[in-house]
């Protein structure tokens, strides 16, 4: 006959263990971040490691308890009807490797449904996953240690349920504490002084649209396809023929479209987009000349090195600087983070090019053997926002952080744009990707969003029909659902979120241009996506 504790010790005895597993994990979770900026030279004092550690215990573990409980249940409850079945034998045992082998499940089944790749940064490679799966069969040893002391014991020894209960369930609802850095002010509440038209409706995610010298236009969609609009909307082609096969995932696909600086002349325009398979992908750059229903003589001119798994994080964002090089900008691949401070490769920079792929001679790291000569700025998350001032002469983009920390720059040659030693947002989870907002040799953002607005897209308004806008940011807003009106000082040192724009339209906003005559066209990021027009009112003209 089997003896079983009574229910209140059963239950102080889950949640002491379950306490201690979320504990921790966030602390080895912590390490294991703290651990990938040291590999990087970053100097991390015994003070600040422990005050990021604590920190973490309070963002991060409410997460965590959420993933880590519903696994921790179910392998706990399983362990000790398998112990029983075995005669009350091997309940460590059991309690330890099915503790391991729950929240590695629940790892696997998250990281299928999240929108990005790995959602807890720390199991990203097989030691930081190994170390965290360990600290679960710790907590289920504990787990079998307490319920061996319950069952030998006459009477329960004191531990009080209601308190732990209360205790874990206040750790599980604590807000994570973030402080914004530039609340976004709202959208003023008057008639607005424009007008918006949907020019072109069913597309699927459209990302970039280009305008021909004609009048016609050219929109990516991000399954594969170019269209060509007429001036007013119309499709007069649904997808142009001798586009390069994209990887279609996720955020993968086709990106961005920009015309050759002598387009009139040669007819050659410029595709940004990823190709590979989800295995090995790279972002791409490819060029090819406009025909009447296709595109002609494509080819590939530059690839990202080396190739990455996943389908997040690329960047593709395209301008041409005054003496016709080409910027693309290019994301850290999500689970790649580290990497966009390494110089032997592409990932998390901004690459300069001449027109045909190969290397201009000036750019800032071309003589270093150690560094791709490509490279013009690095240390960037995923920037999908980019414009040349030629009133200022800089190069302005902006790239998303993670829960905050979006940042508009001014990059300069050869910079260091901190990611990830130095940002000011959280990770998904709440964990501290790192303790610095800013770190010497990186250079700070002019400008930062705290909650994070998911910037996509950025025009610089140089149109006569907004004369109040002239000068002005437009930068798309993918979680805010509208665009932000930012203005930078004429030294750009200093920036101004000026007001959100066409949040009636109540969509993500994945590009903003201007038009030849003035206009700002959105284009709304959805299955069903559309390309808008806006113009003032007809009483404000």
């Amino acid at each position: 006959m089997h003896t079983t504790p009574g229910w209140l010790p059963t239950i102080s005895n889950f949640l002491i263990a379950l306490l201690v597993g979320v504990v921790l994990g966030s602390v080895v979770q912590t390490q294991i971040n703290l651990a990938a900026l040291q590999g990087m030279g970053v100097e991390l004092p015994m003070m600040l490691r422990l005050e990021t550690t604590l920190k973490d215990i309070i963002t991060f573990a409410p997460i965590y308890t959420a993933l880590f409980a519903v696994g921790f249940l179910l392998s706990q409850f399983a362990a000790v009807l398998m112990s029983r079945w075995l005669g009350g034998r091997f309940l460590a045992l059991l309690c330890m490797s099915v503790a391991a082998l729950g929240l590695l499940v629940t790892f696997e089944v998250v990281n299928v449904f999240a929108p990005m790749p790995t959602l807890v940064a720390a199991t990203r490679e097989v030691p930081g996953l190994m170390a965290i799966l360990v600290s679960a069969a710790v907590a289920g040893w504990l787990h079998a240690l307490l319920r061996r002391r319950a069952l030998n014991a006459r009477r329960p020894r004191g531990f009080s349920g209601f308190v732990l209960v209360l205790s874990v369930s206040g750790l599980a609802t604590a807000a994570p504490g973030i402080t914004s850095t530039a609340q976004a002010q709202e959208a003023p509440t008057e008639t607005q002084p424009y007008d918006i038209k949907t020019l072109a409706g069913d597309l699927e995610h459209p990302w970039s649209l280009a305008f021909l010298p004609d009048g016609r236009m050219l929109v990516t969609e991000r399954p594969g396809r170019l269209r060509l609009l007429s001036a007013e909307g119309e499709t007069l082609v649904a997808s142009l023929d001798g586009v390069p096969d994209v990887y279609a995932s996720g955020q993968s696909g086709l990106f961005d479209v920009l015309l050759s600086p002598q387009f009139e002349e040669n007819q050659q325009l410029y595709l940004s987009y990823t190709c590979g398979s989800a295995e090995a992908n790279h972002t791409c750059l490819a060029t090819g000349t406009l025909a009447e229903n296709s595109l002609e003589n494509v080819s590939e001119i530059f690839r990202v090195q080396p190739a990455k798994q996943g389908d997040a994080h690329y960047g593709g964002r395209m301008v041409w600087l005054q003496d016709d090089t080409l910027i693309l900008t290019l994301g850290d691949g999500f689970d790649y983070r580290e990497q966009a401070q390494n110089l032997s490769n592409h990932i998390g920079t901004i690459v300069r090019l001449n027109g045909d792929g190969s290397v201009p001679d000036d750019n800032p790291f071309v003589d270093r053997d150690d560094v791709r000569p490509e490279i013009y700025s690095y240390g960037h998350r995923n920037p999908q926002g980019l414009v040349f001032d030629e009133a200022n002469q800089r190069l302005i983009a902006h790239e998303h952080g993670p829960r905050g920390g979006d940042e508009i720059n001014i990059i300069e040659a050869g910079a260091n744009y901190g990611w990830p030693i130095a940002t000011g947002g959280l990770d998904y989870t709440g964990a501290r990707v790192t303790p610095f907002n800013e770190y010497p040799g990186t250079v700070s953002p002019l400008f930062e969003w705290t909650p994070s607005i998911a910037p996509s897209g950025l025009a610089l308004y140089s149109g006569e029909l907004f004369p109040e806008w002239q000068g002005d940011l437009l930068v798309g807003a993918l979680v805010n659902k509208e665009v932000r009106r930012v203005r930078l000082s004429s030294d750009g040192r200093e920036a101004e979120d000026v007001e959100g724009l066409f949040g009636e339209l109540e969509e993500r906003i994945r590009d903003v241009r201007v038009g030849p005559e003035g206009a700002v066209y959105l284009l709304t990021d959805s299955p069903d996506g559309r390309v808008v027009r806006v113009t003032p009112r007809a009483s404000e003209r």
